[in-house]
């Protein structure tokens, strides 16, 4: 498994394998041909169908720039390496100088054809949640002293570098409101969750409320364009730092626990992104929000002190009742269902916590299963319901109505 740097990103939203990884492709490819005067980028598959609406074009285009781009979406090639392909060209005096295919896999990750040098080297030595659970028990050690010794003392500067992002995002997301571009005329909703209040609120309400508002905040962030830390992905982005920042406010944890709870929760994300996928365009969104839920479960996990088994189960109840999750984006643009999506899941990572605080004697299931069962059902699913928004609320959701209309689907 590659290092965690690897996984949590910083970056531009509103999708990391539509905007980070094509930026980060076409960055790399201007840098190796500077003396290129003229461009072009052929768009494939899952961002063919849905860049525009995820703002690929817009990156490429500021990538590029001042050069000139064509850019073209190419909706028929089907014999693809991986759904979210993209073919550069970089030309001098109208000759092409040299092309190369990019692979965008998610998490903002870029795999270059034929150039396996480019993929990050792998560290850990150890591939499933069963070869680091043994080898943690026999050396004492929790999951996030296995992280630290993998990867060194700098990782704790980098995840609190992390952590401050994260922070940003929700607290800006907060106070952020109007309506966000693309069209759907969808109206930022975490500063009126947060400031709100329920008229009989108790305790377990003001807990759901809070826990939404911060998950709102960042997939509204993302939406809109600004900058979030891949968790594992943009469209999952809200779920984990929602948990984190409820859970430090509510038992005032320290710093270094909460890079601890990264540590863990981004082990669990190593794991599901190495073994499966984390990219909806392969496995839909359980791939997202599922591998998200599961990492702010083990991470909540960590931070109550919770042993090896608790945390295991943890992660795996949160992605077990992902499964078959579609990616189903209306319009091609992470608001629709995504942005609700973060919320429920970060709430559903809580309870998976305090489920496993009392099951985890009674369990069947292990992490390592779920997680082969999620891509064998992602490897299943049609591929319209990955990413390409060509199914599901995709396509029943109705054209904008003009002002005081009403649609209704379904007979009476």
């Amino acid at each position: 498994m590659q290092s965690l740097t690897e996984l949590y990103k910083a970056g531009r939203g509103p999708s990391s394998s539509h905007t980070m990884g094509p930026d980060r492709a076409a960055r790399h490819f201007l840098a190796t041909h500077p003396e290129a005067d003229a461009f072009a980028v052929t768009l494939f598959g899952s961002l063919a169908k849905t860049g525009k609406g995820h703002g690929t074009d817009r990156v490429l285009h500021e990538a590029f720039a001042p050069k000139p781009l064509t850019l073209t979406m190419d909706l028929l090639t089907e014999d693809l390496p991986h759904p979210n392909t993209m073919q550069l060209t970089a030309f001098k005096d109208g000759i092409a100088l040299d092309t190369t295919r990019v692979m965008s896999v998610g998490g903002g990750t870029i795999v270059v054809e034929g150039a396996p040098a480019a993929t990050p080297k792998d560290i850990y030595p150890h591939t499933t949640f069963s070869e680091i659970a043994e080898y943690c028990r026999h050396h004492e050690l929790r999951l996030w002293e296995y992280v630290a010794e993998v990867e060194g003392p700098g990782i704790w500067d980098y995840l609190y570098d992390i952590w401050e992002t994260m922070q940003k995002s929700i607290d800006e997301g907060l106070e952020t409101t109007g309506i966000l571009p693309g069209g759907l005329l969808v109206e930022r909703r975490a500063h009126a969750l947060y400031y709100g209040r329920h008229m009989d609120e108790t305790p377990a309400t003001r807990e759901n409320r809070l826990i939404c508002s911060y998950a709102f905040a960042v997939g509204e962030q993302n939406a809109g364009g600004g900058t979030v830390v891949t968790a594992p992905t943009c469209g999952a982005c809200g779920v984990l730092p929602a948990l984190l920042r409820y859970t430090v406010e509510t038992r005032r944890v320290t710093d270094s626990q909460v890079l601890r709870a990264l540590a863990t929760g981004g082990l669990i994300g190593n794991l599901i992104k190495t073994n499966a996928s984390i990219s909806g365009a392969d496995c839909g969104c359980q791939a997202e929000i599922g591998a998200a839920c599961s990492m702010a479960a083990a991470a909540v996990a960590e931070y109550y002190d919770m042993g090896l088994d608790q945390i295991e189960y943890s992660a795996e109840i949160a992605m077990e009742h992902h499964l078959g999750l579609t990616c189903d984006p209306v319009r091609g643009l992470v608001q629709i269902p995504c942005i609700e999506r973060n919320a429920v899941a970060a709430m559903r990572a809580l309870n998976a916590v305090r489920l496993a605080n009392f099951l985890t004697h009674t369990r069947k299931i292990s992490f390592d299963m779920v997680v082969q069962t999620m891509y064998q059902t992602g490897i299943d699913m049609s591929h319209r319901y990955k990413e390409t928004s060509e199914a599901g609320l995709a396509s029943l959701y109705p054209e904008l109505p003009e002002e005081g209309d009403f649609y209704c689907f379904g007979r009476n």
